[in-house]
Order: C-alpha cells, then structure tokens, then sequence
C-alpha cells in the first residue's frame, strides 16, 4: 500500500509500536522505517525516533534506522526554512533539538560505529559546521564503510569536489554510485564523461544507471538533451520514464513535431 492510501491513525499505530520495547525487533525495525515517511511524520514521531536513537539499551540496529527516518524530515525544514510552517511536518523546536541532539551524539566516541555513521549520514540533509570536518575525517578513514558515509555526506556538503571525482573511480559499488548522485547535485562539470558514458551504456547496473541519467542533466542540461531523446526510445520502461523525467526537470522536451523515423531531425525546446 503506498504512503499516500495509509489509513487515518497510521501515525499512531507507528508511534505505539516504536514506544513499546515489549514489541518483536522486527516491527520495531518496520515502524522505525515507515515513520520517517513525509504522510506520517510529525513531532510525535520524530520525538520517539529520536529518544530510541538515544538509548543505549535500544539495539544498533533499531537506532540507526531511527536515525536514518529522522533525514527526510530535517531536509525538508533545512530547505524551507520554515518560511510556512505548514509545509514542514516538523516544528522548528523539535528541528533545533534534533540537530543539536545529532552532534553532540556524533561526538561521543562511545556510541557504536553503525549508530555513527547513519548519524552523520542523517544529520547531513541539514548542513552545519561541524559536517565539513566529520566529512573530511570519515573520508580519510581506512574503513570502506566510514568512506561510504562521507560520499553520502558529500552529496549534501559542498567542497569536495575532488575527493568526489576521486570516489568516482572507487571499486566499491555502492561509493561509485553515492559519487554519481554528488556530482550530479553539485554539476560537477569535469565528470561529464564519465556520468555519460554510464547513463548510454545499457550493461551498467540499473541503479547507477538511472542515477547518471538524473546526472547528467544537471551537469550540461544542452547536451544531456540528445542522450535523453534517444534514452526515450529504450526497451527498459524504467529507462524511459527516468529520461522524461530528467527532461522535464531539465525543461527540455523533444518537439512533437518530428518525424519518428528520421533520428537526425530531432528539436528540442
């Protein structure tokens, strides 16, 4: 069932699931993950998930998901600044204490490293100071999943544009398509190539795929207009549908008056 067809009270129904301890791990997990959902979110929940990222008693597990719920609200209130209040599902109280809660729990080297890393991976969706740094010393850990959360982070803190185009050669799959979403969001010109070459090629991995097709369009939305026009005539419906929306978000759209059959004559507005 999508968010949007949720039953009035399902608000409710996650906050008494993710209150009581008596509850199976795995509802706990799934109420966990369910709340952060903009339908449902709201001071409540955000207050509960963020009491259980608190908790030490609580498993790793359960905190990171918690913390994990706790972004899309904090992206949100970062974006619109609470200029109406309406179109935040948090209250700007209850947005201070989340970030102030986040940092100072980040700087505890006491809590687990999984609960740190979603920590950081969270609190980033609402830029502060302290993130650039954190970024940095994550990045230059030789962990593979510290560097993986300091990719995410950079997707969301300006400033690394290098170590981004660096991450964009890493082996590690899931830190090559965390440096394909950042250089998209930053338009990172000097990786057009390569976000290019991944968004043609029909044997890339589906995810890093669609992500270079969101890419390239922000790095050169001119050219991107081509590779998008023939992207729409793929056999791969998710391939299609991730072209016209690049397209859209771009305000670039093939002209409807060209000839289907003649691929050079193509017009774009």
């Amino acid at each position: 069932m999508p968010p949007w067809e949720w039953p009035q009270g399902t608000d409710k129904m996650l906050l008494g699931i993710l209150r009581d301890d008596q509850r199976d791990e795995s509802d706990r997990l799934l109420a966990a993950e369910l709340a952060g959902d903009f339908t449902v979110i709201n001071d409540e929940l955000a207050d509960a998930l963020l009491s259980i990222v608190l908790s030490g008693e609580e498993s790793e597990d359960l905190r990171a998901r918690a913390v994990i719920s706790l972004g899309p609200a904090l992206e949100t209130a970062y974006m619109d600044e609470f200029e109406d209040p309406e179109d935040v599902p948090i209250s700007e109280e209850t947005f201070h204490r989340i970030q102030e809660t986040l940092g100072e729990l980040y700087m505890d080297t006491d809590v687990p490293k999984e609960v740190r890393r979603r920590i950081l991976e969270g609190a980033v969706r609402a830029p502060q100071d302290w993130h650039q740094e954190a970024i940095r010393d994550a990045y230059s850990s030789d962990d593979e999943s510290w560097r993986l959360t300091a990719v995410f982070g950079m997707r969301y803190i300006r400033g690394f544009n290098t170590q981004i185009l660096e991450a964009l050669e890493n082996e590690n799959e899931d830190i090559h398509y965390e440096a394909v979403c950042a250089v998209g969001n930053w338009e990172v010109d000097a990786a057009w190539s390569h976000i290019a070459d991944l968004a043609t090629t029909a044997s890339t991995d589906k995810l890093l795929r669609l992500a270079a097709i969101e890419a390239v369009t922000s790095i050169r939305p001119h050219e991107a207009a081509e590779i998008l026009s023939e992207l729409t005539q793929s056999d791969d419906e998710d391939i299609v549908d991730a072209a016209y929306e690049a397209m859209a978000m771009s305000g670039w759209f093939p002209d409807e008056d060209y000839d289907d059959d003649d691929e050079d004559e193509k017009v774009f507005h």
